[in-house]
């Protein structure tokens, strides 16, 4: 399975916030919208990325105050991106071993085109099984010969 079936399924939704805004809001934001993570966006294009991890490690654990202090203090620069030919289990691989939670996804024309974590692709890879459980269940009742 590829990373475009994933996107096609879940959609291209992103949630940004600007590498000025603080921390407390864009943690609220993540709330909000119930994601563990936002793309980070200096002056219209992407720029870094924030995560749970992130608030954890470099505002809570270093005593900051997250209203004192802007996203762009503490986001991943390096973001690590993947397009849509991508398959599982190279984005598995990328996520293990750069022990991240979340992939941009860009298209053809390096334009964002979605994000996927590591939720989706153990949804993903689940909901694949499952079928071909099934088919392999119908398969057997409806050939076994005994």
């Amino acid at each position: 399975m590829k990373v475009k079936q994933i996107l096609k399924q879940k959609g291209g939704q992103v949630y940004t916030v600007d590498e000025t805004t603080t921390v407390y809001d864009a943690i609220a934001l993540m709330s909000e919208k119930d994601v563990g993570a936002l793309l980070v966006m200096c002056r219209g294009v992407m720029c870094g990325i924030i995560s749970e991890r992130d608030y954890r490690n470099k505002v809570i654990l270093k005593g900051r105050k997250s209203k004192d202090t802007a996203v762009r203090d503490i986001m991943t620069k390096d973001v690590k991106c993947v397009t849509g030919d991508y398959t599982l289990q190279d984005c598995m691989g990328i996520m293990s071993d750069k022990r991240i939670r979340h992939l941009p996804v860009l298209d053809d024309k390096n334009n964002l085109a979605g994000i996927i974590s590591i939720g989706d692709i153990v949804k993903a890879i689940i909901d694949q099984q499952n079928s071909e459980i099934q088919n392999l269940r119908e398969y057997i009742t409806s050939s076994y010969p005994g």
